[in-house]
């Protein structure tokens, strides 16, 4: 299976993923994948599209009783791996951003996903590290261009937690609370679907409003 592949199946159905895990490594290491999926959505610039949102969701599910996982293990792991993740995306940038952006080998960080993140930060400050944790793609950008020159570390690290522990702690909690409802079993995978389909929306929706002012000011010239 190509890693193409492995994300998109694992994007489709999460569920079958965790519970094959479980099964295959057991109740300890299972959470070795969760971390290192969320751990490299959130630290590696390159990887802005793996399912993130519906993975804790799904481990939420796993870990209500009798799912094969514990709730606090759950939280814990996917705490760990959120922060370290951007933190480890902040470094990268402050060392190599510049590189990488000239390299232009990272086509996911496209001129208008870059302006739309400076005009973030110059909204929003610090909590755009907090309000992008819940935008896909701009949640593995938002730490590089922290560290590219927009914020220093400490003040980066404190939103950095607030915005990891708030994420995580959403969406694994909504699924283990929810995830045992008739309706949520018969229906999982439209209601992954729409999870991904309402965390992307900000994202769709800022791509058409730039096309759209890009337009008009076209017009005005």
């Amino acid at each position: 299976m190509g890693i193409i592949d492995f994300f998109v199946n694992l994007l489709k159905d999460p569920r079958g993923f965790i519970a094959g895990w479980i099964v295959a490594l057991g109740p300890i290491w299972v959470y070795t994948p969760l971390f290192l999926i969320v751990f490299v959505e959130t630290g590696l610039v390159f990887f802005p599209f793996l399912p993130g949102d519906s993975l804790l969701f799904a481990a939420g599910v796993f870990s209500a009783d009798g799912g094969g996982l514990n709730l606090w293990a759950t939280l814990i792991v996917f705490y760990l791996a959120a922060v370290l993740g951007n933190t480890s995306n902040y470094w990268i940038a402050r060392l190599f951003g510049s590189r990488i952006i000239d390299s232009g080998k990272v086509k996911a960080l496209t001129p208008e996903r870059m302006a739309k993140l400076d005009h973030f930060f110059e909204r929003y400050g610090g909590l755009t590290i907090v309000i992008t944790r819940f935008m896909p793609f701009f949640r593995t950008f938002a730490p590089f261009i922290a560290g590219t020159g927009h914020m220093n570390f400490a003040k980066f690290t404190f939103f950095n937690v607030i915005g990891g522990v708030t994420w995580v702690s959403l969406f694994v909690l909504v699924g283990y609370f929810f995830g045992g409802v008739p309706f949520v079993q018969e229906h999982f995978e439209v209601i992954v679907l729409g999870i991904v389909a309402v965390s992307v929306a900000p994202a769709f929706i800022g791509v058409i409003k730039a096309a759209m002012n890009g337009r008009k000011g076209k017009g005005g010239e």
